[in-house]
């Protein structure tokens, strides 16, 4: 049982550092790209995202360090294992995109001013194909991280999949300024950033949220609870149940049991308590 559990862990953290590596390298490139639009094509919006994108490497390493830590063994000062670690760093990335939002919102709301001014520069052309490129790439990256994360159910690697997401929130508010300001519609863009900060804030608050009541041991669902009381009492011999507690830790559920039994039982192996959580687990 222990090699089977070690063996899953090894193949989960492989899939985690696949991805990784794959969303460092995609935002190295797309930095880059950006970055040289931005300065040939006269475009800020394309240059602040080339930042944006360096940024995202250093929160990928964090997902990185999450893993590592989260999917340790179980040992003598930890010994129900190091799970909840990986929830502390989604709550951090959850703060992130937050942060990202934010960002976009104070930047439109200069650029307001300046769009009523006159004051904003139309880009070129190029930097409107950059920020295309960017936004198949993200949304690529998001469905990529996303499928990864429901895979091994990784907190920490949803919580990434979703900056991705928040990421090409952040490109379509570019694409639209860019798009804007070239056929003179200059005003598209502050307004976009003001929704697109409305959409981030709340994929932010989802991703802290779920986080936390993952490390203050929210309980299964009643259903699921009925379900376990139902299965475990059709066992020959259990009287009746005194005590169940459940929690939900990632894919799986933490169920304590005390159960009554008849006092005139000589072995308590006579009860097939493997028989009882297969039944659960095969149902749930």
């Amino acid at each position: 049982m222990v090699n089977i559990l070690k063996e899953q862990l090894n193949s989960e953290s492989k899939v985690a550092m696949r991805v990784s590596k794959v969303s460092i390298f995609v935002n190295i490139l797309l930095s880059v790209i950006k970055l040289g639009a931005g300065i040939l094509a006269n475009s800020g919006a394309m240059t602040s995202d080339a930042v944006h994108s360096a940024s995202d490497v250093l929160s990928t390493f964090i997902v990185i360090i999450g893993m590592k830590i989260g999917r340790q063994n179980a040992d003598e000062k930890h010994q129900y294992g190091h799970e909840k670690l990986e929830y502390i760093v989604a709550i951090f990335l959850s703060i992130l995109p937050g942060l990202t939002g934010l960002g976009i919102g104070y930047e439109g709301i200069g650029r307001i001013e300046k769009a009523l001014n006159g004051d904003l520069p139309a880009p070129g052309i190029l930097a409107l194909i950059a920020a295309i490129l960017s936004i198949l790439v993200k949304e690529w990256m998001y469905w990529y991280t996303r499928n990864s994360a429901k895979k091994i159910n990784s907190p920490s690697l949803m919580a990434d999949a979703w900056h991705h997401r928040s990421d090409t929130f952040s490109l379509v508010r570019s694409l639209i300024s860019i798009g804007g300001s070239i056929i003179g519609f200059k005003i598209l863009d502050p307004l976009a950033a003001i929704f697109i900060v409305i959409i981030i804030l709340k994929v932010s608050y989802d991703i802290g949220k779920d986080a936390v009541e993952k490390i203050v041991d929210v309980s299964c669902d009643e259903k699921i609870v009925e379900e376990i009381k139902r299965l475990t009492l059709e066992e020959v011999g259990v009287k009746g149940i005194d005590s169940l507690k459940t929690r939900i830790l990632g894919a799986k559920f933490y169920i304590d049991l005390e159960i009554a039994v008849d006092g005139d039982i000589s072995h308590i192996y006579e009860i097939n308590f493997q028989s009882c959580f297969e039944k659960i687990k095969n149902k749930l």
